[in-house]
Parts: C-alpha cells; sequence; structure tokens
C-alpha cells in the first residue's frame, strides 16, 4: 500500500540521517590521528626555538603529513598573557613559522601548511603562574582541508 511504502521510506530516511550523524566525518578522523601523534608543540619563554621535544613530535606529524598526501593543516602560534597585544602576535607568528620550517625541511610541501597567529588572544587557561603561562607558549597545528570524499 501507499502508506506502508512512505512508512518504509520514511524509516530508511531516519535510520540513514541516523548512521550518518552518528559516524564521525572526515575531518573527526583526522583531527583524533594528528591528535595521537601529537598536535602541540610547546616553547620557552619568549622563544620560537624548537626544543627536542617539539622536534619529536614534528616528526610524527610530517610523517602523519606524508601518509596523508591530501591533507591540510593551519598551524596556530600563541603566546603567554605577558607582553603587548602586538609583541604576542609577532611572537605566535615566529612559533607557527618555526613549526612550518621544521615540517618544510621534514618533506612535507609548504603548500600544505598555512600558518596564523593567535598572540596572547586563546590561552588555554587564564593565569599568573610560570606551570600555567608555559602552556599557553604554544603552536597547535589544525586540519583544515584535504580530506577527501
Amino acid at each position: 500500500s501507499a502508506t506502508a511504502a512512505a512508512s518504509s521510506s520514511s524509516t530508511a530516511a531516519t535510520e540513514a540521517a541516523t548512521s550518518s550523524s552518528e559516524a564521525p566525518s572526515a575531518r573527526t578522523i583526522a583531527e583524533n590521528q594528528l591528535a595521537s601523534v601529537g598536535n602541540t608543540v610547546l616553547f620557552g619563554f619568549d622563544s620560537a626555538s624548537l626544543t627536542d621535544a617539539a622536534q619529536a613530535t614534528l616528526n610524527r606529524q610530517a610523517a602523519f603529513m606524508q601518509a596523508s598526501p591530501t591533507l591540510r593543516v593551519v598551524i596556530g602560534g600563541h603566546a603567554d598573557e605577558r607582553g603587548t597585544r602586538e609583541y604576542n602576535l609577532a611572537l605566535g607568528a615566529r612559533r607557527a613559522a618555526s613549526v612550518r620550517n621544521y615540517m618544510v625541511s621534514q618533506g612535507v610541501l609548504e603548500s600544505r601548511i598555512s600558518v596564523i597567529s593567535y598572540g596572547k588572544e586563546r590561552p588555554l587557561a587564564v593565569c599568573s603562574t610560570e606551570e600555567c603561562w608555559s602552556r599557553n607558549r604554544r603552536a597547535v597545528t589544525v586540519v583544515t582541508g584535504g580530506l577527501g570524499a
């Protein structure tokens, strides 16, 4: 009957919508994979130099990028709350560029990497201790595209 067909069609549409909304997106999967290799590197006070630990993380990021040749990312550079807004934007830019340059040195095409500086505008925590400030001195790699179908 027409009612049964409409009901069946409606049920199928509902199931399809439910399963697609529950399935993680390609971006979510890529973000989770990137997080598992490490998507954040930390910096010393007033520095854009990469530590050995940062380089180890970036080596894993570069391998991840090479295994996903269409993936594109943006690297956000951050600073702690000390210093002027302008100074911290410049420092964040140097940190993001330092990460990009290292990734390129590891064989990742520069055209797949964008950089942005957030300066002190997006802290992980608002604080006034060295332990807390150290978490805000970072560069974070985020998947932006090239995920395929």
